[in-house]
């Protein structure tokens, strides 16, 4: 399939995105227990149970067949732990992908996003990606940064109060 493969490992010089499974959610819970986490996300922590319910259903897969769900845990290889995901959602046959990333807040600021960002929107523009979206809230420059980092670019677009982000390529 065209866009990314939801099976694929993207090792980059210190992470390794792993394929999701319900089993990380074991692992993830702790993650992303953080209220704070969630000031430009929304929502809430999820208990352990509702964040393997939620993992089930993305590795399901989209119940659209022309959309395509690809999500990672990052690992920071070094401490051989998960520190928080990547996602990407992809349509019309693959030239459109829109990403996003949550990193723990225990991680942060060490260039982790940013890296992690750049493995993924790196597979999806060798997979075929010819515009990759992100969703940035305006009051969270650190994000901005990772989007930049990833080679995304601001446009005058707001989506429900997030500034919209793309790459496009030929």
């Amino acid at each position: 399939m065209s866009g990314a493969e939801p099976d694929v490992t993207v090792r980059t010089a210190r992470l390794d995105l792993e394929p999701l499974v319900v089993a990380h959610a074991d692992e993830m819970a702790g993650v992303l227990a953080d209220p704070a986490l969630h000031t430009f996300i929304g929502g809430a922590p999820l208990a352990l149970p509702e964040l393997r319910a939620r993992y089930a259903r993305l590795v399901a897969g989209s119940p659209d067949p022309e959309t395509l769900w690809c999500n990672w845990v990052v690992r920071l290889r070094a401490e051989g732990r998960p520190v928080g995901t990547v996602q990407a959602t992809v349509t019309e046959g693959g030239r459109v992908a829109e990403v996003a990333w949550v990193i723990g807040t225990e991680w942060q600021g060490r260039g982790i996003a940013r890296e992690a960002a750049e493995g993924l929107v790196g597979l999806l523009g060798e997979r075929g990606a010819r515009t990759v979206v992100a969703h940035v809230h305006p009051d969270h420059p650190a994000s901005g940064a990772v989007a930049r980092a990833a080679g995304l670019t601001p446009t005058d677009r707001v989506e429900d109060g997030e500034i919209r982000w793309e790459r496009r390529t030929l």
